[in-house]
């Protein structure tokens, strides 16, 4: 980085932002062209980077009355979480009996809980502006009653090595829990919030044990009322790995074979139509891993199952009489831990069994020939803003987690009130540390990381000097490298070290390359040559075009060809994750059948979510959704396939939402975040039915894909390998009215796959194409969506006698090179040999 990139950086500055909810989000719908989503679910903030720009850190004005003296815990912080009424140790490190033998020095390394060579366990956690720090053991029942069992105080002297606290104990009960407690300043105007009354969470915690059943409270102190934030602790590390990976290595397919299934764990096999003996589990999902294995996808992106809190927003949904429920679970409690009550052992040997069937449920996805994609969440975490619970974080060291200001506000580039402090040093290597763990005990294949632009901003205080030592570099005088805190890096650190790591070497890097304070990297993130990106822009662009918008054709081109104008600046084609629909937003039924969100089931009065849709219900204002007549319903259908005829041929890597290839319907709300019901519950009926043949279309479309190189190239299109056309051979249209693409697949020599013939039409007239004349082949159809199912994809699963009757007719066409194209239509032709 030079002088003058340095004096552009000094002159950027962060952005402020005032009451956002704890942990609201709108989710992670791309930014339409360059335009950022801000996450807030209870207040709307739109697209546009001048609304988003002024709403970036928390503010203490609404609370500023009952901020407490510095130095003095607020009463009642913790009411809702992690309140612990025991005193706290008299200072005594000794054994009991039953519980633990006498305790140790311990040493700084490794961070969590580790067994030593000498069979006993060390406990290390960093603290950095702790003055005291115990270790705390809970046996179940005391855990369920807020009460430690047994404290071990730390010796400031003996049990701290820099920064990290350590002890190594002996001979501790197996099934006991931990957590720490920690005492040091509460300043919250200088961003110190420890609380002693808190026993939190050890970050490194492989499990967090709290309530064993999902949706349901905890009984509250003394047995009155319910709780939503129950005290949580960890298990210890297993005495004995017993889990048999059976030879079990990460799968490491081709990239360009990768076709991403994007689905949430619970909402697979929760609807009762799942016929699972334990639905919404993992053990129901390794059940149905078979269908997905037969519709040909390659890859799972598990949405978040690292421990979250489903109670998070919990209270009366006055639209529905139903309780919101955190349903997406992007909002971290545990990034170590999987999601306990997705286990149908739920937390049985203190979650431990959670682990092992999450372990099976990888092994199982790959003996399926299916990759684990996880999609983590290491911008934020469920603490929250300034009003949020102390959980772990936020009570070992506040201002090292998160980003904050000199006074201690939380920025919020998250729109969840906090914003992980990711390239700190200690922060960076939590998430790394975090990373390897997932791999190298979980054989993941893979991480999406969800607003993965956080990742490049400075953090707060980034210095040279405080990151690397003394520098060589020159900078302008009277500056002496300081950053602003937030400032976008040109070499993030943590992109870097997660990049070039040896352990995550062919492990999958996928960046959600946008955040909720207006950083829009879509085809500039910092890639190393490795990392690919959810493309929103190949959305927006598919939308646009396949419903008729005008000036969209060279970008729906450039779209089909895997988006260079973004990705060949040392990437390929498949760097592209291409997508039409995601979690949040429209599913592919309802990008057809809707022109405005409907989310008034939310009980927000259809204030969340987003407006900017790009969305088309194929027929009046008034035919929104079910309201539709014959012909719009059929013109729906065409749409609905295609969109996914566009998502499946265009060079990149396909992804796929859960339900959408069977059309699944949310009627039209496009954040439903909050529901634990069938608007987000996968419908096996509906999939059996099948009745428009859209799963059919979909399996077949990605079998065409993955039996043809020519869709899935290495390299992007060059003149030899694409030729476009129009109506007429060689003359395409890029005028800014123009309805048609057309292009020809040409496979090199030697390449045994026959030449492609591949056409979207837009517009509302009937396009006569010319073909082009190939020696020794001829035309036949593979594909056109204006045909009903099972028609709209030819193949030996329709009776011979029907196929023949179809297309008697348009062979004649084809022989003499003409193909009559419909209206809002899509086909795919292949010349075979004759």
């Amino acid at each position: 980085m030079n002088t003058q990139t340095f004096s552009i950086l000094r002159e950027r500055t962060a952005v402020a932002s005032v009451g956002k909810p704890t942990g609201a989000r709108t989710g992670d719908t791309a930014p339409r062209a360059a335009k950022p989503v801000s996450r807030t679910k209870r207040f709307q903030a739109g697209f546009g980077i001048e609304r988003t720009a002024k709403r970036v850190f928390q503010t203490f004005t609404s609370s500023a009355s009952s901020t407490p003296a510095p130095g003095q815990a607020p009463k009642g912080l913790n009411q809702a979480n992690t309140s612990v009424v025991t005193s706290p140790p008299a200072g005594q490190q000794v054994a009991r009996p039953g519980l633990h033998g006498q305790p140790g020095v311990g040493t700084a390394e490794p961070l969590g809980a580790n067994f030593t060579a000498a069979g006993n366990i060390n406990f290390a956690v960093f603290a950095g502006s702790a003055e005291a720090v115990s270790l705390c053991f809970f046996t179940k029942e005391d855990l369920e009653a807020s009460t430690t069992t047994c404290e071990i105080p730390l010796d400031p002297v003996k049990n701290k090595t820099g920064s990290v606290w350590h002890v190594e104990v002996p001979d501790v009960e197996d099934s006991l829990l931990y957590g720490y407690r920690v005492k040091g300043p509460f300043n919250p105007h200088q961003g110190q919030r420890h609380d002693p009354e808190a026993v939190v969470l050890d970050p490194y915690a492989c499990t967090v044990v709290s309530r064993p059943e999902y949706g349901v409270p905890a009984v509250g102190k003394d047995g009155v009322g319910q709780e939503c934030w129950p005290q949580m602790a960890s298990a210890l590390p297993s005495p004995v790995d017993d889990f048999d990976w059976e030879g079990d290595r990460r799968l490491q397919h081709a990239e360009e074979d990768l076709i991403v299934y994007e689905m949430h764990v619970r909402g697979f096999t929760a609807d009762a139509t799942s016929g699972a003996a334990e639905p919404g589990t993992y053990k129901a999902m390794m059940e149905r891993l078979p269908y997905l294995a037969e519709m040909g996808f390659t890859a799972l992106e598990l949405m978040p199952i690292h421990e979250f809190n489903e109670l998070e927003y919990y209270s009366l949904n006055p639209a529905t009489g139903e309780f919101r429920f955190n349903f997406w679970g992007y909002s971290t409690v545990g990034f170590n831990s999987p999601m306990l009550r997705y286990a149908a052992v739920k937390d049985q040997d203190n979650g431990r069994a959670a682990v092992r069937e999450l372990k099976e449920l990888v092994k199982q996805a790959h003996l399926n020939g299916m990759e684990v994609i996880l999609d983590v969440v290491y911008n934020h975490t469920a603490e929250g803003n300034e009003l949020g619970p102390v959980i772990s974080f936020r009570g070992l060291g506040n201002q090292v987690y998160y980003v904050v200001a000199p006074e201690g506000q939380f920025y919020n580039y998250s729109g969840c009130g906090n914003t992980f402090n990711c390239n700190h040093p200690v922060v960076r290597k939590f998430i790394l540390d975090s990373l390897r763990y997932w791999v190298t005990e979980f054989h993941i294949d893979g991480f999406r990381f969800d607003l993965a632009s956080i990742m490049t901003r400075a953090s707060s205080n980034w210095d040279y000097q405080n990151m690397f030592g003394e520098s060589s570099v020159h900078f302008e005088e009277g500056w002496d490298g300081a950053v602003v805190t937030g400032t976008p890096l040109g070499d993030p650190p943590l992109i870097d070290m997660i990049s070039s790591d040896p352990v995550l070497k062919g492990t999958r890097l996928i960046a959600e390359a946008w955040d909720a304070g207006g950083l829009y990297q879509v085809g500039t993130f910092p890639h190393h040559g490795r990392w690919a990106e959810w493309n929103g822009k190949f959305r927006d662009t598919a939308r646009n075009f396949l419903k008729g918008t005008d000036s969209t054709v060279g970008a729906f081109a450039e779209a089909l060809c895997g988006s260079p104008e973004l990705y060949s600046n040392g990437r390929r084609p498949y760097h592209s994750v291409n997508f039409v629909t995601a979690h949040d937003g429209f599913t592919m039924m309802d990008n057809v059948s809707y022109n405005e969100k409907a989310n008034h089931a939310n009980g927000e009065d259809n204030r969340d979510g987003e407006e900017h849709n790009l969305s088309w219900n194929c027929g009046t204002p008034e035919e929104e959704g079910d309201n539709a007549l014959p012909a719009t319903v059929n013109l729906r259908q065409r749409q609905f396939r295609n969109h996914f005829v566009a998502l499946l041929v265009a060079q990149g890597t396909p992804m796929i939402l859960m339900g959408d290839e069977y059309g699944h319907s949310k009627k039209g709300n496009n954040n439903t975040y909050c529901h634990d019901n069938e608007l987000n519950y996968f419908k096996w009926d509906q999939l059996e039915e099948d009745e428009f043949g859209y799963a059919r279309l979909v399996r077949n479309l990605i079998n065409l894909r993955l039996s043809h190189s020519m869709l899935r190239m290495t390299e992007f299109p060059t003149e030899q390998s694409l030729t476009w056309h129009g109506e007429k051979l060689y003359s395409p249209n890029w005028e800014e009215d123009s309805r048609l693409v057309a292009y020809t697949l040409n496979p090199p020599f030697g390449n045994p796959d026959p030449p492609l013939y591949i056409a979207f039409n837009s517009g509302f007239e009937v396009r006569n194409l010319e073909l082009p004349k190939i020696e020794g082949r001829r035309w036949v159809r593979v594909l056109d969506t204006s045909m009903p199912a099972p028609f709209d994809f030819s193949n030996d699963e329709i009776p011979a006698e029907l196929l023949y009757a179809s297309e008697l007719q348009m062979d004649n066409l084809l022989a003499h090179h003409a193909y009559p194209m419909m209206p809002q239509s899509s086909i795919v032709l292949k010349a075979i040999e004759e």
